[in-house]
C-alpha cells in the first residue's frame, strides 16, 4: 500500500543529468537534414514535467557547467516548466572537459523507424555526489513525496550507482516513497553487468513502485516475461502478467508494479496500453492504435501521469488511466515532456474526446 508523508515541500524529488536534444525539421532523417530544431531533455525531467505543469511542486537534482551557454539554457527551460533546481556548477576544465550530454534524434516517418544517437562523452551528470547536495534539508527539513529514480542514472556512472542508492536509503529513511524507473540500456550496462546488476537491486528492494517495459524487468532485474518481440503484444498480455508476479516474489517491498505495452506498426501508428499491479489488484489498459507525431518521451509520459494520480490521492483505477492518456499526449508533441493544459485535457484523450472546444 501506497502510503505517502502527512506533509512535504516537494511533491517529487528526481535526480538527473540534463541535457539537449536535435532533431531534424519536418521528421526528415539526420542524414539528408540541414535544419535542425534543439530543446532541453532528460528523462527525468520528462516525467517531472506532467506534475508541474499540472501545479504540483518538484524538484531535479543535477549538475551544470559553469560558464556555458547550454547550462544557461537549460536552467531557463526548467524555470519556465516550473521546475526548481539544484546543482553544483562544475568548471569545464577546457575544450576537452565537462559538458552536457546531447542526442541527435530522427523521430521516423512511416516505415523509417526512429534512431537516437547519444553522445555523452564529458557529460556532467556522471559526476552526481550525495556531497554536493543538502539531503537533511530536502528530506527531513522540506520533505518528499516520492523520489523518482530512473535506470539511466543509476547506469552512468560508478558514482551516480552509488548516489541513486544513497538518496533512496536517505529519503527512505524519512518516509519518503521511492519510485524506480528501471530503463535498462544495453549500452550503458556492456562489460559493467555485475556491478550495475548490483546497483539495481539494491534500488528495487527498497522501491515502493517498480515500473519499466518488458526488456527493463527481464534484463535489468532477471525476471523472465515475454521476451523482446515487440510484436502482437495483446496476446501477450498473460506473459507481461507473469513477469510482474515473478519481480514481485523478488521485491516484496513494492507494491505497485508497472510496465507499459506498445507495439508500433509503423513510426506514425502504434497500438499503446500498459499493466498495473497494485497491491493485489490487477489494472489494464488495453492497447488502442495512436498516431505519433514524436515517440520519444511517451514512456516518460506514463510514469508521470501515474505519479501525478498517486500522489492526487486517486482511486487505483485512475492511475493507469492518467498515465496512458499522458503516455499518448507526449507523443503528439515535438518537446519530449507533455505540457498540458490541464486535468481535463488528459482525461479527454483517455476517453478518445478529440472534438474541438471552444
Amino acid at each position: 500500500m501506497i502510503k505517502l508523508r502527512d506533509s512535504y515541500r516537494y511533491a517529487l524529488v528526481t535526480p538527473t543529468s540534463m541535457g539537449v536534444r536535435i532533431a531534424p525539421e519536418h521528421r526528415e532523417s539526420v542524414i539528408s537534414a540541414d535544419r535542425f530544431i534543439m530543446q532541453v531533455t532528460s528523462a527525468e525531467s520528462n516525467a517531472a514535467s506532467v506534475l508541474s505543469y499540472l501545479g504540483l511542486p518538484v524538484k531535479v537534482l543535477t549538475a551544470f557547467v559553469q560558464g556555458s551557454p547550454i547550462s544557461q539554457i537549460i536552467k531557463q527551460n526548467l524555470s519556465s516548466r516550473n521546475i526548481s533546481y539544484d546543482g553544483k556548477d562544475f568548471p569545464q576544465g577546457g575544450p576537452w572537459g565537462l559538458r552536457h550530454q546531447f542526442n541527435i534524434t530522427d523521430s521516423g516517418y512511416g516505415v523509417r523507424g526512429p534512431r537516437v544517437f547519444n553522445d555523452r562523452a564529458g557529460e556532467v551528470g556522471r559526476m552526481l555526489n550525495v556531497r554536493d547536495f543538502d539531503l537533511d534539508g530536502l528530506f527531513v527539513k522540506d520533505g518528499a513525496g516520492i523520489l523518482h529514480i530512473s535506470g539511466l542514472i543509476a547506469a552512468l556512472s560508478r558514482e551516480t550507482g552509488e548516489f541513486c542508492i544513497e538518496l533512496a536509503e536517505r529519503a527512505k529513511a524519512n518516509g519518503t516513497v521511492i519510485s524506480f524507473d528501471l530503463n535498462y540500456r544495453a549500452s550503458f550496462w556492456e562489460g559493467r553487468e555485475k556491478e550495475l546488476s548490483d546497483v539495481f537491486n539494491r534500488i528495487a528492494s527498497i522501491s515502493d513502485i517498480l515500473i519499466g517495459n518488458e526488456e527493463d524487468f527481464q534484463l535489468a532485474l532477471g525476471a523472465i516475461g515475454p521476451g523482446t518481440d515487440h510484436t502482437d503484444i495483446t496476446a501477450k498480455l498473460d506473459s507481461f502478467k507473469d513477469m510482474i508476479d515473478r519481480a514481485a516474489v523478488i521485491y516484496p517491498n513494492a507494491s505497485v508494479f508497472a510496465t507499459t505495452l506498445r507495439q508500433a506498426i509503423s513510426a506514425n501508428t502504434h497500438m499503446w496500453g500498459a499493466v498495473v499491479f497494485a497491491d493485489g489488484e490487477w489494472l489494464q489498459a488495453v492497447p488502442r492504435e495512436i498516431s505519433i507525431l514524436d515517440r520519444i518521451g511517451g514512456g516518460d509520459g506514463f510514469v508521470g501521469g501515474m505519479l501525478y494520480a498517486i500522489l492526487r490521492g486517486w482511486e487505483i483505477e485512475k492511475w493507469i488511466r492518467f498515465g496512458w492518456a499522458c503516455g499518448a499526449l507526449a507523443t503528439t508533441s515535438l518537446t519530449d515532456y507533455i505540457q498540458p493544459l490541464d486535468e481535463e485535457q488528459i482525461w479527454d484523450i483517455w476517453e478518445g474526446n478529440a472534438r474541438v472546444k471552444r
